[in-house]
């Protein structure tokens, strides 16, 4: 399930009721009063099942999913630590946060305490920002490593690094050297 589209027919302190279809879907997320009453929306949606609980989060962007999804997955960091996190802090703020290590920004949400916030920033350092897309600035040889077999990621580490006035085969070797370090 990626997402359900509904009519918001309940709003409670930490979730929302959305009906779809007849059916009304409890739903935790972030700012449930973000919503408004008898107004269509589209939630996308991360379904949490356990032995011994099914429930679902969701949020009203994309982004604000896929960050969720990177939280969970930090040891000792669950979804109820996870959700209060988006609900009190920006997806930038927080990105930022855990690129700086800033520790003491990530411990003002409920439950994060020194250790979980140190974990937080051992996990997700350097994976929270877009490394898909290639550099700009070198379009020859990113095509030229990329040919040799590297991702674009670890291309985007050594291009920053590359002395651009050399010409293009001093380039690639220089990228080659650095790629193996």
């Amino acid at each position: 399930m990626n997402y359900i589209k509904g009519i918001i027919v309940e709003i409670e302190s930490n979730y929302i009721v959305i009906d779809n279809n007849g059916i009304g879907y409890e739903v935790y997320t972030p700012n449930p009063y973000s919503f408004t009453l008898n107004n269509e929306y589209k939630v996308y949606i991360y379904e949490y099942i356990r032995e011994d609980e099914h429930t679902l989060y969701g949020f009203k962007e994309i982004e604000e999913k896929e960050l969720f999804l990177k939280l969970i997955e930090v040891k000792g960091l669950g979804c109820k630590m996870a959700l209060p996190m988006l609900a009190l802090g920006s997806i930038e703020g927080i990105e930022d946060a855990i690129e700086r290590g800033n520790i003491l920004y990530l411990k003002k949400f409920p439950k994060i305490g020194d250790k979980v916030a140190r974990q937080i920033i051992l996990d997700l350092k350097g994976k929270l920002v877009n490394n898909n897309e290639p550099i700009n600035d070198n379009s020859e040889l990113v095509e030229a490593l990329k040919s040799l077999g590297y991702k674009v990621p670890d291309i985007n580490k050594v291009i920053p690094n590359v002395d651009k006035s050399k010409d293009i085969g001093e380039q690639i070797k220089e990228a080659l050297k650095l790629m193996l370090k």
